[in-house]
């Protein structure tokens, strides 16, 4: 008899896959908030009485979080943009429970949603569960079980 190849998937940590997902959605959530004060560049003059030490650098702490304020909103813009493809790679009833429950400013909570859309409770959360295994894989943040 011939050699058959064999496969062995991976056990996925469920629980731990489900914290995953969910905080990428929670840094999404943060993504979209505004960018926080100590961003934003001083402009007092700060006074020290260690002298200057004089190299061919030339930037200062206004430079410094400009070019730092910059990569934030790159990486921002960036890491929105993953979290939007990966959600539009969803069926329309699939996306539309993550946008409303996780992607939207307003809080909703579970049994809102399922009520709202007309699922029972345990349909809801079945749903619910592969949906968060199949954004965990196009998100690539699915957790595995150690052996």
């Amino acid at each position: 008899m011939l050699n058959q190849l064999s496969f062995v998937l991976p056990e996925i940590n469920r629980e731990e896959t489900k914290k995953a997902v969910e905080a990428a959605f929670e840094k999404y959530r943060f993504y979209l908030l505004t960018v926080p004060d100590e961003r934003l560049p001083k402009l007092t003059a700060t006074y020290s009485l260690v002298p200057p030490i004089n190299t061919n650098e030339f930037h200062s702490s206004t430079e410094d979080i400009a070019i730092r304020t910059v990569d934030f909103e790159r990486e921002r813009d960036k890491y929105i943009e993953w979290i939007g493809k990966a959600v539009n790679r969803l069926s329309p009833k699939e996306r539309e429970i993550i946008i409303k429950r996780y992607l939207k400013d307003d809080e909703i909570f579970d049994y809102e949603l399922y009520n709202e859309l007309g699922y029972s409770e345990s349909r809801y959360y079945r749903y619910k569960a592969r949906i968060f295994y199949k954004l965990a894989f196009i998100l690539k943040v699915e957790v595995y079980n150690e052996k």
